[in-house]
């Protein structure tokens, strides 16, 4: 599972090992992962080959999301499988082993992977139906506060109500309620320690501390953006402290304080006790694409020109997820997701399923030749010279490529 879901992860498992059925066979559409328990089995519409009970459903969401940004058409099995995870009420559990088995009172419905799965969906298009149950079902569970928490009925958390917030802005829903939630839970300026930060909870006696997985998601739910975002306009304020009065600010508030925490080291550290020392590098990843989003692109290049150096082995063994968190941190930040460090993170990406429709052509592609735009292929070139130095016959072949864009 992907560092982001860490936390939720650790305070739904218990409920979910005393509900969870053993995962069914899929036949033919499945095959065993070495990276998972002997019994689970991964459908080869999924990206990725470890355990998907946690993180399934994210992590399919966050792949396709990262295709179609990129410009890629991905595998209809792959998004069919995603769409027959739903629920009949709309909901989507992380993963449902069976999905021929009608979702009841004990599936873990997921506010973090519906959301993640509206923003895919509705960004791939033709799924607008699928689409508005699972929008429907996310603002039937909000809470009293307008926010949203892991699964429904716990108190709201930042991270889930960003996550749905993106989604709610994505359709053009109102999602004021949400980002009004996300200003509640961010840290005072005043507060010398996490000063313009996110907190993911209040602490029981009402207390505010800043959590920085929790700021990445917020700084983008503030804003109405959704996982895969553009860059801002130039925030005019640059990385001051200043008194929130709505979500904006909030946000910009937010973006300052990841700046002020990736200047230390160049990336932010693991909160995951006795790793305190280690490189978070999803977080890190997020936090970028919240710099760039909130308009401090300058502020976002030193930990991107980090990541571009440091997380081939991370996201080789996260799988899809972190693929996508580096593609959407190059998105945000302009920066070509196909040299990316000397990487080709779509590539890679694409990799980890199955194979898309299409494919985005690589940064050494070349361009069209003359027959696709008009100009002097290269064979028309050699044809003429050898036609010039030989004076025998001539050389015409014009040869066609296929654009792979």
């Amino acid at each position: 599972m992907t560092v982001r879901r860490s936390a939720a992860v650790l305070a739904a498992a218990t409920a979910v090992l005393c509900t969870a059925a053993a995962p069914a066979a899929f036949a033919d559409d499945a095959s065993p992962s070495a990276s998972a328990s002997p019994a689970v089995v991964i459908p080869s519409g999924l990206y990725g080959k470890t355990d998907p009970t946690y993180d399934g459903v994210w992590r399919q969401s966050l792949a396709l999301l990262a295709q179609d940004t990129v410009k890629v058409t991905p595998a209809a099995k792959a998004v069919d499988w995603l769409t027959g995870q739903q629920c009949a009420n709309g909901a989507f559990a992380s993963f449902r082993a069976d999905p021929a088995k009608a979702c009841d009172a004990k599936t873990m419905l997921d506010t973090n992977a519906t959301a993640a799965a509206v923003q895919a969906l509705h960004a791939l298009g033709g799924h607008d139906d699928t689409v508005k149950k699972s929008v429907d079902w996310l603002k039937s569970v909000a809470g009293k506060d307008g926010g949203w928490s892991y699964n429904p009925g716990g108190p709201s958390d930042a991270n889930s109500t960003a996550v749905v917030a993106g989604a709610l802005a994505a359709v053009g829903e109102n999602a004021d309620k949400a980002q009004d939630v996300l200003l509640s839970l961010s840290v005072s300026c005043d507060d010398a320690a996490g000063a313009g930060a996110f907190a993911y909870q209040p602490d029981k006696s009402g207390k505010l501390y800043a959590n920085a997985k929790a700021t990445t998601g917020a700084v983008l739910g503030a804003l109405g953006k959704q996982l895969n975002p553009s860059a801002g306009d130039k925030d005019p304020q640059g990385t001051a402290c200043e008194k929130a009065t709505d979500p904006a600010g909030a946000a910009h508030n937010g973006s300052a304080y990841l700046a002020g925490q990736l200047s230390k080291a160049g990336y932010l550290k693991s909160t995951m006790p006795g790793s305190e020392k280690l490189p978070d590098y999803g977080t890190t990843a997020d936090a970028v694409t919240a710099l760039a989003a909130d308009g401090l692109s300058a502020q976002a290049q030193a930990p991107l020109a980090w990541l571009e150096k440091n997380t081939a082995t991370w996201a080789k063994t996260s799988g899809p997820a972190a693929y996508a968190q580096l593609i959407f941190a190059a998105h945000a930040t302009g920066t070509d997701p196909k040299d990316f460090g000397g990487a080709n993170l779509v590539e890679q990406l694409n990799a980890t399923g199955p194979a898309p429709q299409t494919a985005a052509a690589s940064s050494s592609d070349t361009k069209k030749d003359d027959k696709d735009s008009g100009g002097f292929s290269v064979w028309w070139i050699v044809g003429i010279g050898l036609v010039a130095g030989v004076g025998i016959g001539f050389l015409m072949s014009a040869r066609g490529r296929k654009n792979q864009g």
